[in-house]
């Protein structure tokens, strides 16, 4: 098996997750995720790959469905793939930097496409939605995910896989990928 590090020192050298150790998230995380994001899908088109499906999760994965569908999308690597992304129970709590629409601009992205879900003082939430109006399905990974992030998903007809227990979650993601793949392009 190939792995593959997305490192920089100055965003993860010596920072584990989210926040540090006394719970204080960094406020870099916009930047953070950023990097992560456009350092992942050079990565693959370098690499040329073409992936069927990118499954996402959390708050560092979260511009990955805006990038491929809208910065990407003529891209050989990703003009055929499908995003889903999961959502979790647990979810970062502080505000985003106001300057995250100048930070995440691209060829190809418009300020019309993040403006609506990002106001000025968006939150996590806020960039929830942002992955979810790009993505092409959303998975509830627990049982007490936030209910707005879920309506959100189906008032835009995004198809949503419920929280599935142990026992019936492997089939329940293989017919749901199935349904995400057989989407019309």
């Amino acid at each position: 098996i190939q792995i593959y590090f997305i490192d920089n020192d100055v965003y993860f050298h010596r920072r584990k997750g989210l926040a540090n150790a006394e719970g204080v998230e960094y406020k870099d995380n916009d930047e953070r995720s950023i990097f992560f994001t456009r350092g992942t899908l050079e990565t693959v088109k370098k690499l040329r790959w073409c992936p069927e499906v990118i499954h996402c999760q959390g708050w560092i994965s979260a511009l990955v469905p805006l990038y491929v569908k809208k910065a990407y999308m003529e891209e050989p690597s990703f003009r055929d793939s499908k995003v889903v992304f999961s959502l979790f129970g647990d979810m970062p709590k502080s505000e985003l930097q106001e300057s995250i629409i100048e930070k995440l601009m691209l060829r190809g992205i418009e300020r019309s496409d993040v403006e609506d879900i990002l106001p000025q003082g968006a939150t996590y939430k806020d960039l929830y939605k942002l992955a979810i109006a790009y993505s092409d399905g959303v998975i509830q990974h627990s049982e007490n995910v936030d209910p707005e992030l879920l309506e959100f998903a189906r008032e835009k007809g995004i198809p949503v896989l419920e929280y599935q227990p142990a026992e019936t979650f492997a089939d329940a993601i293989n017919n749901f990928y199935d349904e995400i793949w057989s989407q019309d392009k």
